[in-house]
């Protein structure tokens, strides 16, 4: 085992850790964390003597006492923000409210879970607003290096147009800048870590990825018209706890990454890898944060239009072809007709292919197809591109520990809004989502033993590659979570 040596600068101090090169991703973020004097849920960023972000991994570079990264605490603990007395003050009174309307009526009426859900989606914004970051980027003669943003004086509330407006404005600044091979490469593997950035930065991040690509020169798309079309897709996902635009980088970023890991350009058509990419990019457009079973038990809106098939799903793709729709928007407005009908056709399958209701019979189809697996089968290759959606959108748990486990908090936060609103409207309570019988290890062991392995294992099949990169890392959270059930299942009988 090789054991590294960093030199780093941090509060003013030069300090030096070692680890060797079997040392986890989460190790290694703890040892930074433990020498921030900071906790889990704070922020860091690393830079090299150039102004570059590095990433915190066991890739680390070793370096030397004159050539210290140096590393920055560019987000406070989000779990210690302080929330106003007034709002307290405003879930009390709900709270009371509730109790003595449920004693009249024997019930809660629907007005009464919707303020809660706004109250709740507010203090979720005031604990994000301390998010910090950026990406270590250049000007393009490449010798000038930019200051890092800072947050400055505190501003009012701003309304969502004009948080958009920031984020628009941002975004079009940054993406003139040159982004680094080495964020690049970065760019390119499991292993990225969604939290370090702003919406802003992914956004450019995601232009990236169309550039790199090639899918601006194959498909003759304007620079601008992509960047309208980026912008508007992330004001279409809406700001809730699980299924918003992180999640939508998330995917479309890890997407990108099986796309070079597998090197499907050499194996699929250009027009193919931009419908996979652009699927994952507008999969869930427009999530209300409740699921199909809800939609169709409480009988809204979208189960009446899409008469309770995959009501969601085909509400994404709507949006998707709504916002395409718009000529400044439109990234397939130069395709021919045939090319246009075969992006759309193929965005459609890709996208519907996310509902979990379905998962079986793609999964089936594709055990199928494996051993003789053609690239040249139109029917193969169809399926294996819903195959990659749908790996690309249940992924997290391939990523480090670090990353992965916060996006478990925010599903889980999103399943028990939606059974707490199921209790209120008397609807059939989705037992997976229930915060009286749900764990946080119970809900992850039996999907992944169920859902994500076998899912997995049938694509590393095809690719055998991706058995370090997202096949070992699966198996390793199935052991963390079935410790951490055991655990705790331990300490409840050990319980007098």
């Amino acid at each position: 085992m090789t054991t590294k040596i960093i030199h780093f600068l941090v509060n003013g101090r030069l300090e030096r850790a070692e680890f060797g090169d079997d040392c986890s991703a989460a190790d290694v973020r703890e040892l930074f964390q433990a020498a921030a004097e900071v906790g889990p849920h704070h922020i860091l960023k690393m830079y090299n003597r150039k102004g570059s972000v590095v990433n915190i991994s066991p890739q680390l570079e070793p370096n030397t006492k004159e050539s210290y990264y140096q590393l920055e605490v560019v987000a406070s603990d989000t779990q210690s923000v302080m929330m106003p007395p007034e709002l307290d003050n405003m879930e009390g009174r709900l709270q009371h409210l509730e109790s003595k309307v449920i004693e009249e009526m024997g019930r809660s009426p629907e007005i009464i879970g919707e303020l809660k859900s706004h109250v709740e989606s507010f203090k979720r914004k005031l604990e994000s607003v301390e998010h910090l970051s950026w990406m270590g980027l250049f000007k393009e003669d490449g010798n000038q290096q930019l200051s890092k943003f800072s947050s400055g004086p505190k501003t009012p509330q701003l309304s969502m147009q004009e948080e958009r407006q920031q984020i628009r404005r941002k975004f079009l600044h940054l993406s003139s800048l040159q982004v680094t091979e080495e964020l690049r490469e970065h760019l390119k593997t499991p292993i990225f870590d969604n939290w370090q950035w702003e919406e802003a930065e992914m956004l450019v991040l995601l232009q990236v990825m169309f550039t790199d690509l090639d899918f601006l020169v194959a498909f003759h798309i304007e620079l601008e018209v992509l960047q309208n079309f980026l912008l508007e897709v992330y004001c279409h996902y809406n700001n809730i706890p699980f299924h918003n635009f992180q999640h939508c980088f998330c995917v479309t970023q890890m997407m990108y990454g099986l796309i070079w890991l597998t090197d499907l350009r050499g194996k699929l058509a250009t027009i193919d890898l931009l419908i996979m990419l652009t699927s994952a990019l507008c999969h869930d457009l427009d999530h209300p944060g409740y699921n199909n079973v809800y939609q169709i038990n409480a009988q809204t809106d979208l189960a009446l239009r899409y008469n309770d098939i995959s009501p969601l799903e085909n509400h994404h793709c709507a949006v998707a072809f709504g916002i395409l729709s718009k000529p400044e928007c439109n990234i397939l407005k130069n395709l021919s007709s045939d090319q246009y009908k075969h992006v759309r056709a193929g965005m459609i399958k890709c996208i519907l292919a996310t509902d979990m209701a379905k998962h079986n019979e793609i999964l089936n189809k594709f055990k199928v197809m494996q051993p003789v697996f053609d690239f040249t089968n139109k029917d193969h290759k169809e399926v294996l591109m819903k195959i990659m959606v749908k790996v690309s959108d249940i992924s997290n748990e391939a990523r480090p520990m670090a990353v992965a486990e916060p996006w478990l908090d925010c599903l889980l936060q999103e399943f028990f809004n939606q059974s707490d609103t199921e209790k209120l409207k008397g609807l059939p309570v989705t037992p997976f989502m229930d915060r009286d019988k749900v764990s946080k290890p119970s809900s992850q062991t039996s999907f992944i033993r169920f859902v994500l392995l076998p899912l997995f294992t049938e694509l590393t099949k095809l690719f055998p590659c991706l058995e370090q990169h997202i096949l070992e890392p699966v198996r390793r959270a199935l052991n963390y979570y079935s410790e951490m059930e055991r655990a705790s299942k331990d300490e409840k009988e050990a319980k007098p």
